[in-house]
C-alpha cells in the first residue's frame, strides 16, 4: 500500500532548499508527485505531495523533520479519494481595479458555486495608461460538473463592472 503526504514548507530563501527536500524524499523511497513553490519577500514557500510505501512513511516523516532548522514544515498524511463525478478543470484570468477585499469577494463567489481553487496567483501593478493599480489573478479551478462556465463567469462579473473575466476549459483534468 501507499501513503500520500502533503508538505508545506516556509523558510528564508537560499539555494539548496528544494534539493534538501528532494534528497530526503528520494533517500527514503518517496516519489515527488507534484508541487508549487515560490519566493516571496525573501521567503521560500512551497507545498508538495509525495507518495511513499506505507512501511517507509514514518521514516520519511522523521527525515523530513530534520530539516526544521532550515524550514518550518507541516506534514500531513492524506487519503486520495476519486470523486464519483469528475469535475471540470478551468483556468481563470481576471483583471480589475484593485481594492481592499477583492480576493475575499472572488473566493466567496467561487465557494457559493462549490468551486475549488487548486492554484491561485495574484499580483497588483500599475495600469499601462494610468496611475490606477490593477489587480490580476490567474487561477486553476475545479468546477463541479453541474456548474456551467456561463454561471461561473456571471458570478464573477457581478462582483464589479470593471472586472474582465476569462475562463478556459481547455485544461485536461
Amino acid at each position: 500500500m501507499t501513503t500520500y503526504l502533503v508538505l508545506t514548507a516556509i523558510g528564508d530563501d537560499r539555494p539548496g532548499l528544494v534539493e534538501s527536500l528532494s534528497e530526503k524524499v528520494a533517500d527514503n523511497g518517496g516519489n515527488w508527485l507534484e508541487s508549487s513553490m515560490s519566493q516571496l519577500a525573501g521567503k521560500f514557500a512551497g507545498i508538495l505531495r509525495v507518495s511513499v510505501a506505507d512501511q517507509q512513511a514514518d521514516a520519511l516523516i522523521a527525515e523530513l523533520e530534520t530539516l526544521k532548522d532550515r524550514l518550518k514544515l507541516v506534514i500531513e498524511k492524506v487519503d486520495i479519494e476519486q470523486p464519483l463525478e469528475k469535475p471540470k478543470t478551468v483556468s481563470l484570468s481576471l483583471v480589475g481595479n484593485d481594492r481592499a477585499g477583492i480576493v475575499k469577494e472572488i473566493s466567496h463567489a467561487l465557494a457559493n458555486l462549490a468551486v475549488n481553487v487548486e492554484e491561485l496567483n495574484t499580483e497588483c501593478e500599475p495600469a499601462p495608461m494610468s496611475s490606477e493599480i490593477l489587480f490580476k489573478c490567474e487561477a486553476v479551478l475545479r468546477v463541479p460538473a453541474e456548474v456551467t462556465l456561463d454561471q461561473l463567469q456571471d458570478a464573477l462579473e457581478q462582483l464589479a463592472d470593471d472586472l474582465m473575466v476569462e475562463l478556459d476549459s481547455g485544461i485536461t483534468g
